[in-house]
């Protein structure tokens, strides 16, 4: 374990965020351990504090405190499926970890993980949260959910009284909440708000959503904004999508009712004759949620976002989207 250290931004890392100037310099320092080391103030620039999105300059000098990341032994990157399936739960949950104050973890919730049980799962977040109960007893507790499938930042309480100001936080709808989608063509207007009433049916495959007739019996009111933030000629976009509304697939749904379903959607992507499925991309669903601004329970807003799923980060790397001009407005 090295002493402190000072490295000076050179030339070729200007404007890059901190988070990834850690990221090349330090690959074994997990996001979660790097926000703990800014947060007390072990890591500076030039002496003073500074928050993971700051943007680094030539001849800056970074403040470096003693760590240990480059044991053989440090489980970093992605988590594998192979992860899920044998790796501890308070291992696994310690690498999905973004934030984490006395009140709140938040984590990036990897594809493929359900975040509650259900038949036929051994695994999800709500049992592996017991990994993590306090000395005195006390278990986190979820606060809101995400499907399956799709990935990106999820709320957990650490303790009941945050659970009961975060929860009213969501039903409140004081919370902002981003999601990133690669969809199916694109659409007409670049810009817009979907506004429909959905009802659960169940199929052969399971319980689905679907756009309601009139006055339908049972159907939920649902509300999503959309803007197109780049597109690959006219054969797929990249959307920021925002539910107002919280309603089981919405977004999934609405994205279909555009005509324009989520790449990879096993329950809502219906195959067109004159569109063919692209080379080097997975058929996985490309849905991440990727930014959250939510009050926190102690006061303040708390601003967190999650880094693409190895999935989603393939895909952009082969259509040539950049990640980082769209996360100019959440900085």
């Amino acid at each position: 374990m090295a002493g402190i250290e000072h490295i000076t931004v050179d030339g070729e890392e200007a404007g890059m965020r901190l988070d990834r100037w850690f990221k090349i310099h330090y690959p074994g320092l997990g996001f979660g351990a790097l926000q703990k080391l800014l947060r007390s103030g072990q890591v500076r620039v030039d002496g003073g504090r500074v928050k993971p999105d700051a943007r680094v300059q030539p001849g800056q000098v970074v403040r470096i405190p003693p760590m240990n990341v480059d044991a053989k032994d440090t489980k970093t990157g992605p988590i594998a499926s192979k992860d899920l399936k044998h790796a501890g739960d308070g291992e696994l949950l310690s690498r999905m970890l973004l934030h984490e104050d006395d009140k709140v973890f938040i984590l990036n919730k990897p594809a493929g993980l359900a975040v509650q049980g259900g038949s036929g799962l051994t695994r999800h977040i709500d049992k592996m949260l017991e990994a993590w109960t306090s000395k005195k007893g006390e278990k986190p507790r979820l606060v809101h959910r995400l499907d399956r499938d799709t990935s990106g930042v999820l709320v957990v309480a650490r303790t009941r009284g945050a659970a009961q100001k975060l929860t009213a936080a969501f039903r409140e709808r004081d919370t902002k909440k981003t999601y990133w989608a690669l969809v199916r063509g694109v659409p007409r207007k670049h810009e817009d708000k979907i506004s429909s009433w959905l009802l659960k049916e169940e199929t052969e495959d399971g319980d689905r959503m679907r756009i309601a007739r009139h006055g339908e019996e049972g159907a939920d009111h649902a509300i999503s904004y959309y803007r197109v933030l780049e597109t690959a000629a006219q054969t797929m976009a990249w959307l920021e999508m925002q539910p107002y509304t919280g309603r089981t697939h919405q977004l999934r749904v609405h994205a279909l009712s555009l005509g324009h379903p989520i790449i990879g959607d096993p329950k809502y992507f219906i195959d067109d004759h004159n569109w063919e499925f692209p080379g080097g991309i997975q058929k996985r669903l490309h849905l991440h949620a990727r930014h959250i601004d939510i009050p926190h329970p102690a006061g303040g807003r708390l601003k967190v976002t999650a880094p693409l799923p190895p999935h989603m980060v393939q895909s952009w790397n082969l259509l040539g989207f950049d990640e980082t001009s769209a996360d100019e407005d959440q900085s």
